[in-house]
């Protein structure tokens, strides 16, 4: 039997064929769930931070003097109305202050706050107020540049340093005193703080926004404030 001959043909080796690389991508359903994980961990963080200024409002120093008689009252300020009149807040602060001074806590006032939004001076709308309720002005002492309760603290222990006083009692609005307590703490002063009672009822709504703004206000302080805000009396 004759068999053909195949032809010739030069065999060719081919090439291995590469599949073209596929950078990894997460699938919808791992990105979800890392971004969950992302929420989760920062809502836990946001609990914490705040978890920490509620407790430190709760175990903030009220005062680190046993004493009852101090060379002044400090009443820390709060904004004025648009016409220059003080606001409920601010009255109850001063007419506490004034309250105090007749017991003969302290023989002075120190009114401390610098000019709000509106322009006006809340130390000089405080002195004016307690002027108006019988308070002499040879015992009133005006603080018209502090822009927050830093400076108001600075700016009085400095008044108080500058006449050779070392002591004070702080008025202020009771949700506010942690807060002035944790402040005045690092200061060099014998002091205590005294709240102000409102002038009016307050509803539950007002106090607990007041009360969520203060520890929102108090974890900045406690995170940032204290070192970035520093002020040398």
């Amino acid at each position: 039997m004759v068999t053909q001959a195949r032809p010739a043909r030069a065999l060719r080796r081919q090439a291995p064929v590469r599949r073209p690389r596929h950078r990894y991508t997460p699938s919808r359903r791992s990105r979800i769930r890392w971004r969950g994980r992302l929420v989760i961990a920062a809502a836990v963080v946001s609990l914490a931070l705040i978890g920490w200024a509620v407790l430190a409002r709760q175990f903030a120093p009220v005062s680190n003097t046993g004493r009852t008689r101090f060379d002044a009252i400090i009443v820390l300020g709060y904004p004025a109305d648009a016409d220059g009149n003080p606001t409920p807040e601010l009255l109850a602060r001063v007419t506490e202050g004034v309250r105090e001074y007749e017991r003969e806590v302290a023989p002075r006032l120190i009114f401390t706050g610098g000019a709000g939004r509106n322009g006006f001076v809340q130390a000089q709308v405080m002195a004016r107020t307690a002027e108006a309720q019988g308070i002499p002005a040879s015992a009133i002492l005006e603080e018209p540049q502090a822009s927050d309760t830093i400076h108001n603290a600075c700016y009085s222990v400095r008044i108080l340093r500058a006449h050779g006083w070392s002591s004070a009692e702080v008025v202020s609005s009771a949700s506010h005193l942690p807060r002035a307590g944790l402040i005045f703490d690092r200061f060099p002063l014998q002091w205590r703080t005294h709240a102000a009672p409102p002038q009016q009822p307050r509803s539950a709504a007002y106090t607990a926004a007041v009360a969520a703004l203060e520890t929102l206000k108090t974890l900045r302080y406690l995170a940032y404030a204290q070192w970035g805000e520093r002020c040398q009396p």
